[in-house]
């Protein structure tokens, strides 16, 4: 075994990268959407196939120089059965000697090899961790768009939209999200329904109606566009808040570890991001707040240990300054 492998497979794209046993990564791979629950496992197994032959080209390796890996994905927790993408690694000559952990927990090992801490990740859906020697001890949130995810790019997305539509309706006091909706969209002002609406109304609803529910986080960045915008802003204020209570449901008292950040609302600076990060300090239960991209570092780290091999901070900085290098 030359290299383990370490996959984050996520709803819009795959990441893998492999690994040696003192946390150089020899090689990256991307691709398309990788996660079976929301693509399909045959579609899922091509992608993450192509992101990891992509590492092994790059690394220079043969498939037989792999050993073990790690799937982090969403959903791994209610369906943990891995038959589906070891026959595909098999079928590319690979040992397809792989198990499915949590994204999260990959998010979470993507900003400390610390043990134990906390991870909140804020992307098209919202959820938050605890993790104690190595492994998730706690879970909040994560149930989806139409009962949980609150705080999430989908959450200020829907609210983008009411409040947009709202305003347009009459119902609410005018505000810039309704423009930057409506050129989002590509929706002229302008005319009259029959039912003496507006017609851009009408046309905003059909085009609404159109998409999945969770293709409404598109409009979040609007939000964050709207400076100064009262609605914007309250939107966003109950983001924050609703993330910092994310972050108050997976909180143990004595705890005081590292807290992961992760997803577009998280991930980057933002009103949002600070105000979480304000609220998780306050509580006195945190040692430091790292804000990461992926979970494909934490993918790394959680196949070296699967290995057997410990992962410090030596090794831990070598993972990450390595793969920089490949990015």
């Amino acid at each position: 075994m030359t290299a383990v492998l370490g996959v984050d497979a996520g709803g819009t794209s795959t990441r893998a990268v492999l690994v040696d046993t003192d946390g150089r990564c020899l090689g990256y791979g991307r691709a398309g959407a990788g996660n079976p629950i929301s693509a399909g496992m045959e579609h899922a197994a091509s992608e993450i196939l192509s992101a990891v032959t992509a590492a092994i080209r790059i690394a220079g390796l043969a498939a037989t120089d792999v050993g073990p890996g790690i799937l982090a994905m969403a959903g791994s927790g209610v369906n943990p059965d891995a038959g589906w993408i070891r026959s595909a690694l098999v079928g590319a000559g690979l040992s397809g000697d792989v198990e499915l952990r949590s994204d999260l927990l990959a998010t979470f090992f993507s900003g400390t090899f610390e043990p134990d801490g906390y991870a909140l990740v804020a992307g098209t859906g919202a959820a938050g961790i605890r993790v104690r020697n190595g492994v998730v001890d706690l879970a909040a949130d994560g149930l989806g768009w139409l009962i949980g995810d609150v705080g999430s790019g989908y959450w200020i997305g829907a609210r983008v939209v009411r409040d947009a539509v709202a305003a347009l309706d009459g119902r609410a006091a005018p505000t810039a999200l309704t423009g930057l909706l409506l050129d989002a969209l590509g929706i002229e002002v302008g005319g009259k329904h029959a039912d003496g609406r507006p017609a851009a109304l009408l046309a905003v609803t059909d085009a609404v109606y159109r998409l999945r529910p969770v293709e409404l986080s598109r409009f979040a960045p609007l939000a964050f566009a709207a400076h100064g915008d009262d609605a914007a802003t309250r939107i966003l204020a109950e983001a924050a808040d609703a993330l910092a209570r994310l972050f108050g449901a997976v909180a143990m008292p004595g705890l005081v570890a590292p807290l992961v950040l992760g997803g577009s609302i998280l991930a980057q600076d933002s009103v949002v991001a600070t105000a979480v990060m304000t609220a998780a300090d306050a509580s006195g239960l945190v040692s430091q707040i790292r804000q990461v991209d992926d979970g494909v570092v934490g993918a790394a780290v959680l196949a070296l240990r699967s290995a057997g091999v410990p992962v410090d901070a030596a090794v831990f900085e070598r993972i990450t300054g390595s793969l920089a290098g490949l990015r």
